[in-house]
């Protein structure tokens, strides 16, 4: 004769009480390694905003320096470095950066009395079109030629009116400065290309790209 088993109600609570200790355990580990993970995270952006950090003041004291290298023109001194900064700048660190770096050297090269007032529009506006043009593009051509075009035409007018409201100079056209900011700035764009060009070729561009 068979009888049924009865079902081992202890048995049965030890293998529940089993279960939930594993998927406890499971969920402690799951949530240890999303915090290690968020701290790795953490640390890493800290360590790319240091870098961001020296290579802005890197690359502010270059075109400070640069601007030594400068010719007049109608009351500005066109620096070609500046322009080659704002295209590494673009390409290594953004336009937002590129723009704070172009400022910061324009301020002091006024300051230390080798610059003018023309430096703002000359640099922030190149600055801000070549980055915004690597961050669409990813072609180091096409943000060379941002800033040329960006620097030549659009800061050369936005000079006029600083010129002659706030310098006191009084410039024949709204365009005198289009022609220096043009040459100042594709000689700044070849030397930055030629530069990039080789730091690509060696593999070492792409260990700074944005």
């Amino acid at each position: 004769m068979c009888f049924d088993p009865q079902p081992d109600l202890d048995n049965a609570n030890v293998g529940k009480s089993d279960q939930n200790m594993n998927q406890c355990r499971r969920e402690t580990l799951r949530a240890s390694r999303l915090l290690l993970t968020k701290g790795e995270q953490d640390t890493m952006r800290q360590q790319t905003a240091t870098r961001k950090i020296a290579i802005a003041g890197v690359f502010t004291a270059l075109a400070v320096v640069g601007s030594l290298l400068s010719v007049p023109v109608a009351g500005s001194k066109c620096a070609p470095v500046q322009h080659m900064i704002n295209v590494l700048a673009a390409v290594t660190l953004g336009p937002g950066w590129g723009v704070g770096i172009a400022f910061c050297a324009s301020l002091l090269r006024n300051l230390l009395g080798i610059g003018s007032l023309l430096a703002f529009p000359g640099s922030m506006v190149g600055a801000l079109c070549c980055g915004l043009a690597f961050r669409l593009s990813r072609n180091i051509g096409l943000t060379c030629m941002a800033e040329a075009l960006g620097t030549g035409f659009l800061g050369g007018l936005a000079a006029y009116p600083i010129a002659k409201l706030l310098m006191g100079v009084q410039p024949e056209t709204a365009f005198v400065y289009v022609i220096p900011f043009l040459i100042s700035t594709v000689a700044g764009s070849i030397l930055a290309f030629l530069v990039l060009s080789m730091l690509e070729r060696r593999g070492i561009l792409k260990d700074y790209l944005l």
